[in-house]
């Protein structure tokens, strides 16, 4: 809520995303999606359970995080097949560095927005 009950921005919200682009030619290579789906198998520890968290397809899960590695050039999970009790899925030593700097980044950019945007919509509802 961006201002109070009534006011011309009740129903306004602001959102943004973190991704990262490369360098040299601007491409965007890995997505806000892609990171929330790491964060979700590093939580989960399955692929599964994290594509059905983010209601997508299993499919799409895995061409994310290939297409991922595929551009950062190293792996990020490791799949086990797993008898009775199922498989799973874990982060790989560059995969954790990568969720755990990706989630410090997050809560810092949320307390920052939150603090700006306060500031933004307390102008603007004047």
């Amino acid at each position: 809520m961006a201002g109070p009950k009534g006011s011309k921005y009740y129903d306004v919200f602001l959102d943004y995303s973190i991704f990262l682009r490369h360098r040299q030619d601007d491409e965007l290579f890995l997505s806000n999606e892609q990171l929330c789906l790491l964060l979700n198998i590093d939580e989960l520890e399955s692929i599964s359970a994290a594509a059905k968290k983010m209601q997508i397809s299993y499919r799409k899960a895995w061409e994310l995080v290939k297409r991922a590695e595929e551009e950062l050039g190293f792996p990020l999970v490791v799949k086990s097949r797993g008898g009775s009790q199922g498989g799973k899925s874990e982060m790989t030593n560059d995969g954790k560095l990568l969720v755990n700097a990706y989630r410090q980044l997050r809560d810092e950019f949320d307390e920052s927005v939150k603090r700006v945007v306060k500031k933004f919509f307390q102008t603007i509802n004047q």
